[in-house]
């Protein structure tokens, strides 16, 4: 009897879900090799093969929880492999010799630079590196600028549709803004709602 499943990868791994609910972690067994999985369960069986890339079996690792089982397996090469399974051969595997691969070294991590990093990125930032900084008060000089440079026609329709659509539109296009009322465009998901 096979198992619904679904994957997601990143570059360095792919997630396989399995939907089994209520699967007993005593009797779960899950095996990894180079270029297959296999998952059973009682009755219940799933083989995953030839998988799309190479994984290292050391590396992979799963957990059982209530509704499905998580399988975590570690690929040898990074990228995305773009499916789970696949029949192309194995471009990591030598046609001269079949050898298991031999698992690529874990990087060291550089705590010192790590630490200079973190405490680099907690000091304040200016608008021109963040322009979310600050806000609407860092907002707030950019619109005054740009109304303190704009023409006459471009004034007129900044304060027009400003003030018609209760401050949710601002345009510059007097042509556009001068042929009727601008209406009132709550942002999505929001509602308008006059005030007296």
């Amino acid at each position: 009897m096979s198992i619904r499943h679904e994957y997601y990868e990143n570059d360095e791994k792919t997630t396989v879900s399995i939907f089994d609910r209520g699967a007993d972690p005593e009797k779960v067994s899950v095996k990894f090799e180079p270029r297959r999985v296999t998952y059973t369960h009682g009755e219940k069986s799933l083989v995953l093969e030839p998988l799309k890339g190479q994984i290292n079996p050391d590396a992979c690792e799963y957990t059982v929880g209530k509704v499905k089982v998580e399988l975590r397996l570690t690929k040898v090469a990074q990228g995305r492999w773009g499916g789970l399974i696949g029949d192309s051969p194995d471009p990591l595997a030598n046609s001269a010799s079949r050898s298991e691969p031999t698992p690529a070294p874990k990087p060291k991590k550089n705590w010192e630079a790590l630490t200079t990093n973190i405490l680099s990125s907690d000091k304040e930032k200016s608008l021109e590196e963040d322009p979310n900084v600050g806000g609407d008060s860092a907002v707030n000089p950019f619109f005054q600028k740009l109304f303190a440079d704009a023409d006459e026609d471009t004034k007129r329709a900044m304060m027009k549709s400003y003030s018609e659509s209760g401050g949710t539109t601002l345009s510059t296009n007097w042509d556009e803004v001068k042929k009727e009322k601008v209406t009132v465009k709550p942002p999505e998901g929001q509602e308008w709602k006059k005030w007296n």
